[in-house]
């Protein structure tokens, strides 16, 4: 492995001073870029004042006024923060939510679908909402059953939809559990908006939520702050981590809606809410979060992922019909296409290969098996860009078997 000595924009730095073009944000976490100077200085500030505090019956500012930031830029109606430290614990709060909203309303509902594909974190119940295979075969007997909507491929998306209105019929959904137009860690599968909103309509007319876990695609990644937005749709409950802090602490947080969280509002102790961690709403991680809205507020964001966006298309637009490739897919900032090898699938042996060319070139790139993918920081360039996708072209040589340009 090699070892990291300093950061700075989209480059790792290591101890051989080679720069590092972080290719994939450190795992989809760094939006403006490593050490945006205004998180820093938020960090280095909050620091002089805060260590840790305990978030039970004390509270902060950076907490307070984080939330109001969270709750004035959310899909409209997400009216209430809970604050955690991951993903993982952004979506098992949510799936708590969700079961404790329909136990409180005296109506108990138990069932949970997810989407083929998807994964929502390391936990156990994230392990248990997402896709089951080798990475949490030995944990199986600890896992729930959940009820999985086939993947909306193309052309087979009324498949998805018949689907869910199927399990919805009896009234035992609780929530559908998503990610909204892209599952990451399932290989960049991409679909339509439109499924998005479809799927909302469904779960709405029989009574069940729709929890979108937005950990990956929030902050930008898909092209609009949260990808909810392109739906036109408000979920029930919202996850959120990764690009909270800009990517430079953990931190996390479950939006809901004014509903959900009267259903848990009592003088009656057993109604509620049971979730809790030590670090919840670290005050440091919070004035992050809070430099971070700061930077969408007075920096154009939006323009960079709209340049990023443009730049990604024009140099996608060369494998479009190479038959070394299939697949090829963008959404916002975010794009993907399998290499045509001998074998695919997140265990494909060509993936090792292909994580070992690029880090010999100083790339981060980390193909899920056969699938590369890209997602950088908004501030890369296009001469970065051009350096990781000539190293594609390359790699498609060495490694490909599908077919020849």
């Amino acid at each position: 492995m090699k070892r990291i000595v300093r950061t700075e924009g989209a480059f790792l730095f290591d101890e051989e001073a080679h720069a590092v073009l972080d290719a994939i944000s450190s795992w989809w976490v760094i939006t403006h870029g490593h050490r945006h100077p205004l998180i820093m200085d938020a960090i280095r500030n909050a620091s002089e004042t805060y260590d840790q505090i305990i978030f039970a019956e004390y509270t902060h500012e950076p907490a307070e006024e984080l939330a109001k930031g969270l709750v004035a830029i959310a899909p409209l109606g997400l009216d209430h923060v809970f604050y955690s430290d991951s993903g993982s614990t952004a979506v098992e709060v949510a799936l708590k939510m969700a079961l404790g909203f329909f136990h409180n309303s005296g109506a108990p509902r138990s069932r949970i679908v997810v989407m083929e594909h998807g994964y929502h974190g390391d936990t156990v119940g994230t392990m248990s909402a997402g896709e089951r295979g080798v990475f949490n075969a030995a944990y199986q007997s600890l896992l729930f059953a959940v009820d999985r909507l086939p993947f909306p491929s193309t052309g087979r998306e009324q498949e998805t939809l018949d689907a869910f209105e199927t399990y919805c019929q009896d009234g035992e959904v609780a929530a559908l559990l998503i990610e909204p137009l892209v599952l990451g860690a399932g290989g960049m599968r991409v679909y339509p908006a439109s499924l998005l909103a479809e799927l909302k309509a469904i779960a709405a007319r029989h009574g069940a939520l729709l929890i979108a876990d937005e950990v990956m695609t929030g902050w930008g990644r898909t092209g609009t702050l949260f990808a909810c937005e392109q739906a036109n749709v408000t979920p029930d409950i919202l996850c959120t981590s990764k690009g909270l802090t800009g990517g430079s602490l953990p931190l996390a947080a479950t939006l809901c809606t004014a509903e959900i969280f009267a259903a848990h509002l009592s003088s009656d102790r057993t109604r509620t809410f049971f979730h809790s961690s030590s670090y919840t709403a670290n005050p440091i991680a919070c004035a992050a979060a809070l430099a971070n809205l700061a930077v969408w507020q007075t920096e154009p964001v939006s323009e960079r992922i709209g340049r990023l966006e443009s730049m990604h298309r024009a140099r996608l637009a060369r494998f479009e019909t190479d038959l070394r490739f299939a697949n090829v897919r963008q959404t916002g900032t975010i794009v993907a296409l399998d290499l045509n090898a001998p074998a695919s699938g997140y265990l494909s042996d060509v993936g090792p290969k292909l994580r070992a060319f690029f880090k010999a070139k100083d790339l981060l790139i980390r193909p899920l098996g056969n699938v590369i993918y890209l997602m950088p920081p908004y501030c890369v360039t296009a001469d970065d860009l051009d350096r990781a996708y000539d190293a594609i072209d390359e790699a498609a040589d060495m490694f490909g078997g599908g077919g020849v340009r």
